[in-house]
């Protein structure tokens, strides 16, 4: 299906992979048109990836509020181009490439605008709690009964079934319980979250993967799909390596700090000026390291010379290493070891990121200007440019023309 606007000509020169020459700009999903009833982050997310692909985005917000994350700052940015309404970076995150439309569809006028959107729609994303969106007739069953191409993806904290599918959805709340946080942290210390809501942020990437497998499905079939997306699930399925040491090796995996379980040495190191990430994958990386750090007979020292062996004497092996790593400035380390290709890293703050020469390069930055705050643009290239999205986040509202 068509969206009914008409492509939005470009208002910004060129960058690096195309991030701004929006009328070039690759839109691999240019016809499609997706509902976005979810709010905060992980339902966002997943539709910003389909606006960034070129997705029709049509975003239902609740009149006078809008999405929660609207509120949730400061920062604020306040652009030119809404008229001095403000929004916060929070919102801006997500938001990207979207059109916003103000609906209470707890009102049966509101259900039947809701209703004839979905009429029209290839995606319908939404995470409201199990069960909720029933009462109103915009459930699955319901909204696929008027439209049975629609792909119907509803995200959810515990899913649509057992015993904890009534309970709200926190990215906070699910690292805990879903045992991301029992391996985050030093070992005397207390259990840590991740530093952003990582969960919220890969259950987007799941249920978009999961959208663009059913819109291919649908070329054949030609009908729609119900996707249940689940915090929870996403949570578990992060667990990756550490899951698979639990069920191969029954031993429950504990916080380790910056070290790795089944790798060694793999975590940070003390530097003479502050600190070093020492990534080691293999055998003969291991050896370059040794031979960098001026300790080459360390290599050949049957404790260490394999990484099982290195696992075995982590004890013994990482305090010699931190006492060879305090020698050197962190910057001598990386520019030696980058020669000798020993993986390794600087520790750098999200200041340092922003303005980093990698990220420049890659054109990952969106500078702002009077009617876009500065953005992350989308991290895919397709054919050697971004599929960034041209339209800012949204005013609350403002596209109520798209319904009426």
């Amino acid at each position: 299906m068509m969206p009914d606007e008409a492509p939005v000509p470009a208002t910004a020169s060129p960058g690096p992979h195309g991030v701004r020459d929006e009328a070039d700009a690759p839109r691999p999903l240019h016809g499609v048109r997706v509902l976005d009833l979810s709010r905060v982050l992980a339902g966002p997310w997943a539709s910003q990836i389909l606006a960034d692909y070129g997705a029709d985005v049509i975003k239902v917000e609740r009149p006078g509020t809008g999405d929660d994350t609207r509120t949730w700052g400061p920062p604020w940015w306040e652009p030119d181009a809404t008229g001095g309404q403000r929004q916060s970076a929070y919102f801006i995150c997500a938001n990207r490439g979207k059109r916003s439309v103000a609906i209470d569809f707890a009102q049966p006028a509101g259900v039947e605008s809701v209703r004839a959107l979905a009429r029209q729609a290839d995606v319908l994303i939404e995470n409201f709690k199990a069960g909720h969106l029933a009462r109103y007739g915009l459930d699955a069953a319901s909204l696929q009964a008027l439209n049975p191409r629609l792909i119907y993806c509803s995200i959810t904290g515990y899913g649509q079934n057992g015993p904890l599918a009534h309970k709200a959805g926190y990215d906070f709340a699910i690292q805990a319980e879903g045992g991301l946080m029992s391996i985050t942290g030093e070992p005397d210390g207390e259990p840590q979250k991740v530093g952003v809501a990582v969960t919220d942020l890969m259950t987007g990437v799941y249920a978009a993967t999961a959208i663009l497998a059913a819109l291919h499905e649908r070329q054949r079939t030609g009908r729609g799909r119900v996707l249940d997306v689940a915090l929870f699930d996403v949570q578990v399925a992060m667990l990756a390596n550490q899951a698979s040491n639990q069920l191969v090796g029954q031993r429950t995996p504990r916080r380790m700090g910056n070290a790795h379980p089944n790798i060694v040495p793999y975590q940070a190191f003390p530097t003479r000026d502050g600190h070093l990430v020492l990534a080691v994958g293999n055998d003969g990386q291991f050896q370059r390291f040794c031979e960098v750090a001026g300790h080459p007979e360390v290599a050949y020292d049957v404790r260490f010379a394999t990484n099982p062996a290195r696992v075995a004497h982590r004890a013994e092996l990482v305090p010699r290493i931190a006492e060879w790593t305090r020698t050197r400035d962190t910057a001598d380390w990386v520019q030696r070891l980058d020669a000798a290709g020993v993986p390794c890293a600087p520790i750098l703050d999200i200041a340092q990121v922003m303005s980093h020469p990698q990220v420049r390069a890659r054109g990952m930055v969106l500078d702002g200007d009077a009617q876009r705050p500065p953005m992350v643009a989308h991290p895919v290239c397709f054919d050697g440019q971004r599929p960034t999205a041209h339209r800012p986040p949204p005013v609350l509202g403002g596209d109520q023309a798209v319904w009426r």
